[in-house]
């Protein structure tokens, strides 16, 4: 799908996302993993994160099985693929 064409919410994300155990939001030298299991308002909070101010989510995304890295930052990306 096309990013740039798509707005997303929160309750947007969860189905999405449905199936996935964690989500790790990128942004430059900064991430945050979220632990969906966790319960609460975690997709509240995914959302303020993963989603910009134009409510695009942010790119790159990318699904690996049950888990999604959401923007970019080398350090998070390059911890996460293990390179």
């Amino acid at each position: 799908m096309d990013a740039r064409k798509q707005r997303y919410e929160a309750a947007d994300l969860r189905q999405l996302m449905r199936g996935a155990k964690s989500v790790l939001v990128a942004k430059g030298k900064q991430s945050q993993r979220f632990d969906l299991g966790q319960g609460g308002d975690v997709w509240k909070r995914l959302a303020e994160a993963a989603i910009g101010p134009t409510g695009n989510l942010r790119a790159p995304t990318l699904k690996l099985g049950d888990r999604w890295i959401v923007g970019f930052g080398e350090e998070a990306w390059t911890e996460e693929l293990g390179g």
